[in-house]
């Protein structure tokens, strides 16, 4: 399988980390090894002081798919779900300072969280679902899939047109405001709507 990730994709995220707004999604690519095993520790690591969570919907494809349309793209998933995109951000800034690609700052191991899967059939609406992610019992991001530039059928589209999509795949839709950065003992858990779909404990 392979992670596929939307980048800038909530506008007041866009404006928190002062970047460009982009005409188009910004994909980048995690490799299979940043997944975090279940049931297991995130450790923060050596090459990093300031890594940030950034809580996201996902998306399982289900069937192989290129040049998907977007009329079509909903019978490529049938489940939804949540997880992290771990960033060391010191790292991706002195890289894009360079002009240097993100992924030692995005891909390192143990950067993707992925949440328990819900059917997308226990959802009236894949475009206005809340989501949140709680830092010590405290609410840290609150978004709401409404807010998407650019929504889940666009973005399979879109991705389809330059990556072949596969069954096991993984799409992260991109993050809202509130991302900030883990420290060792917090505790992340991960609510889309009233469902609890991951916690991890920050070492």
């Amino acid at each position: 399988m392979k992670i596929i990730c939307i980048g800038r994709n909530y506008t007041e995220h866009i404006e928190e980390l002062k970047n460009e707004k982009p005409t188009e999604p910004v994909i980048f690519i995690k490799p299979d090894s940043a997944v975090l095993p279940k049931e297991q520790d995130f450790y923060i690591p050596e090459f990093s002081n300031d890594v940030h969570y950034e809580v996201e919907v996902l998306v399982k494809i289900k069937r192989v798919g290129k040049h998907i349309k977007e009329e079509f793209a909903g019978t490529y998933y049938d489940e939804i779900g949540l997880g992290i995109d771990f960033t060391a951000r010191d790292l991706q800034s002195k890289l894009k300072d360079k002009g240097l690609p993100w992924e030692k700052a995005k891909g390192f191991d143990g950067a993707a969280v992925i949440g328990e899967w819900m059917p997308k059939s226990n959802f009236k609406d894949l475009n206005n679902l809340n989501f949140s992610l709680l830092k010590n019992g405290e609410a840290v991001q609150k978004g709401n899939t409404s807010l998407m530039l650019w929504k889940i059928d666009e973005i399979i589209s879109y991705v389809s047109t330059f990556f072949m999509l596969k069954k096991g795949d993984v799409i992260f839709t991109g993050t809202p405001a509130g991302v900030g950065k883990v420290s060792a003992n917090d505790y992340l858990t991960g609510y889309l709507e009233e469902a609890e779909l991951f916690n991890v404990k920050i070492r």
